[in-house]
């Protein structure tokens, strides 16, 4: 099992497509924090990501913190920002001064019935074009990929290199502007896809002294105990076990898992089965087979893990998973 996508998987990663822009030199364009407008976009969603897929366009990106070093992107590369920050897109490296949008103006994206929003800056140079989106998932009761992400990925020429992404990029354009049948899977896939390759080119480049869950996957121990967790995530695990699956002493294990995810590998098992099970109770899921599913052998026993390690009842986290869904339907 690749336990990146596992990952992507259980936190239900899905996106949307809202922004069509059309640029000439010079131009800047913000984006709100999505804290701020987020729900907005991607409603449901625990954590939302906006990302801009440069078609033709170069120029310079940075969060709105100026402490931030800004970085290029060439036509081909993808632009995103996994912590939400409001941001900023330029074409000229001397120039970070925007008025942020009105929240209402994503509103009326959100609400407009349109396929896309054109957004035009008409500065009479050379002229730009890419589409900005949206990317959603859970970030609760546990993801261990977005503490893992740096404030700003640039995914070098991904639209130039890789063929199905460029295909399902443009499929999924022209299918949305014509409202035809299968929009809103073939946006999901090129979503979904633009965010995998984003984290593994990260991952290339990261250096070898990197500790975080990412270069965890790529230790060959601790990548190994995360392989068993995600596999066989309802295992009678402990330390023992894992540490012998592992092939390393209890103590190495416990140490490297620790430096490299932030936590004891039994917490770290405890946690990623609460997002399992918070995923199949919003599914509809009795408690009982969610327990099961996840390797507790009473409803009793899993709903105090439930209780301890999401910090509400299963009765209450299915009770918001409903509010939650009727808000967006």
């Amino acid at each position: 099992m690749d336990v990146l996508s596992d990952v992507l998987r259980a936190v239900r990663l899905t996106s949307a497509l809202y922004f069509e822009v059309s640029a000439s030199q010079p131009w800047i364009a913000a984006t709100l924090q999505m804290k701020a407008v987020g729900a907005t976009m991607m409603p449901g969603a625990g954590h939302v990501i906006p990302f801009h897929a440069m078609v033709a366009a170069r120029g310079w990106a940075r969060p709105q913190d100026p402490a931030v070093r800004p970085e290029t992107f060439e036509p081909g590369d993808i632009v995103m920002f996994p912590h939400g920050e409001g941001h900023l897109l330029t074409s000229d490296a001397d120039r970070w001064e925007a008025a942020p949008p009105d929240a209402s103006f994503y509103t009326a994206a959100a609400t407009s019935g349109e396929p896309f929003t054109l957004c035009t800056m008409d500065g009479g140079g050379a002229p730009a074009n890419f589409v900005c989106g949206y990317l959603g998932c859970d970030a609760s009761p546990f993801n261990p990929l977005l503490s893992a992400l740096p404030r700003m990925l640039i995914v070098k020429a991904q639209l130039d290199s890789d063929g199905l992404m460029k295909e399902l990029l443009r499929a999924a354009i022209e299918q949305k502007a014509s409202g035809r049948a299968g929009a809103a899977t073939l946006v999901a896939r090129a979503g979904e896809l633009m965010f995998l390759q984003a984290i593994r080119q990260h991952m290339d480049s990261m250096p070898d002294s990197a500790s975080s869950w990412l270069a965890g996957l790529r230790d060959e121990q601790v990548g190994r105990a995360l392989q068993l967790i995600h596999t066989q995530p309802a295992a009678d695990w402990s330390l023992a076990s894992l540490a012998k699956r592992s092939g390393v002493s209890r103590s190495v294990l416990a140490e490297r898992f620790a430096r490299f995810t932030g936590e004891p590998p039994m917490r770290y098992v405890g946690r990623w089965r609460m997002q399992l099970a918070s995923s199949l109770l919003t599914d509809g899921e009795s408690i009982g087979r969610v327990a099961d599913g996840v390797g507790y052998r009473s409803e009793a026993a899993f709903q105090r893990a439930f209780k301890k390690f999401v910090g509400v009842t299963c009765g209450e986290w299915r009770k918001r998973a409903q509010l939650g869904r009727m808000a967006t339907g």
